[in-house]
């Protein structure tokens, strides 16, 4: 049975307890961000007990589930599983976001870009040591919470409401409706997790995207739907509807990002008619779009 206190944690029960909605189980990842360092001018990580105090104290207004130090492990939770924690915007009369879900388990990791410790600068979260995620994972999951990212990983995320109100999973700050921050950046893999899927779509041909010269409008295909959200992962899609599987001007206009952000990646030089649709076999074999 999940526990509502993640073992091993410290437990700072600061009380204002409230039910969440129903629905799919979400674990949310912050970083706290408290200072604006830089690799230029790198700064002294602010001290875990400065965070606890605060969001126990003047900031339990904004208080998640846990507080996480990376380096050391440590973790106060501040309200059980089951009730709603507080770190997201949450606009009246909008989407839910603090409690939309069985559960929505908010995890604020003690960490900024560039935070010096030890005298070594860590860049991203993912460079410091992550002690204690093991721990925390298996929490989650023992919630309910797939190891998945439904909006895409905190480097390439988007926020879509639907996708937020409808499917299980972690959601960086950066996917959450009526957000605006950009944080985690980066988070540790899960941990057990398979090893993805390396079955990619081989390349079509160009004939399969277009209709005598022009893009083939109105062709079905489940192919345009896993490109689309593909684009989006990746960070190029220009969707307000769908992605598919019905081929669209959204789904030229995204690729065509993703040609162009290709192109100035690895400075190939093209121009003109290169960076149109159709796609072509190079930037469709970087795109890797999942056979299911």
């Amino acid at each position: 049975m999940a526990e509502l206190w993640l073992p091993g944690a410290t437990r700072l029960d600061i009380g204002d307890h409230a039910p969440t909605d129903g629905g799919p189980a979400k674990g949310v990842p912050h970083i706290t961000w408290d200072k604006a360092a830089t690799a230029a001018r790198p700064v002294d990580l602010v001290p875990y007990e400065v965070l606890r105090t605060y969001f126990s104290g003047t900031g339990r207004g904004l208080a998640p589930h846990l507080l996480w130090d990376p380096w050391t492990g440590r973790v106060t939770q501040f309200v059980p599983a089951t009730s709603r924690s507080k770190s997201l915007a949450d606009r009246p009369g909008g989407t839910r976001t603090n409690r939309a879900g069985s559960v929505v388990l908010q995890i604020e990791a003690l960490f900024f870009p560039h935070a010096r410790v030890g005298g070594q600068v860590y860049p991203r979260l993912v460079d410091t040591p992550c002690l204690g995620w093991p721990e925390i994972n298996a929490w989650v999951r023992s919630w309910g919470v797939p190891d998945r990212w439904p909006s895409g990983d905190p480097a390439h995320a988007t926020r879509n409401e639907e996708t937020w109100e409808t499917e299980a999973g972690w959601y960086p700050h950066k996917a959450v409706p009526e957000n605006d921050h950009e944080d985690p950046l980066s988070w540790p893999a899960f941990v057990g997790a398979p090893a993805p899927s390396r079955e990619f779509e081989p390349f079509p041909g160009d004939d399969f995207f277009l209709r005598g010269n022009q893009p083939a409008y109105g062709k079905r295909s489940d192919l345009f739907t896993r490109m689309g959200h593909r684009l989006e992962v990746v960070g190029c899609g220009r969707y307000h509807v769908g992605p598919g599987p019905v081929l669209g001007p959204a789904d030229v206009d995204s690729y065509e990002a993703w040609q162009r952000r290709y192109n100035a990646v690895h400075r190939t030089g093209w121009s003109g008619a290169a960076l149109k649709w159709p796609p072509g076999r190079e930037t469709w074999d970087a795109l890797e779009v999942p056979k299911h």
